[in-house]
């Protein structure tokens, strides 16, 4: 885990910041004593297990049937 001291974070918020958007917690300090962590904000995007439970409870597609549900709606000729 990475430190910084207040001065580095003022000086130098903008890189410490984007260090935490990629995923690294930073601890800040004042004289040498930890004062705060930084890290990230968890991502709020479905996780794969969460695609994969969700993808056992759709329905069965036919694909002749949607194929014949999109040359209904579309014009081929455009």
């Amino acid at each position: 885990m990475r430190t910084v001291t207040v001065r580095e974070l003022r000086g130098h918020g903008g890189a410490v910041l984007d260090d935490v958007a990629r995923g690294k917690s930073v601890v800040v300090t004042r004289d040498g004593t930890p004062v705060a962590e930084l890290r990230p904000v968890p991502r709020r995007g479905a996780t794969a297990a969460d695609l994969v439970a969700r993808r056992r409870h759709l329905p069965d597609v036919d694909p002749a049937a949607l194929r014949a549900d999109v040359d209904a709606v579309l014009d081929m000729t455009l």
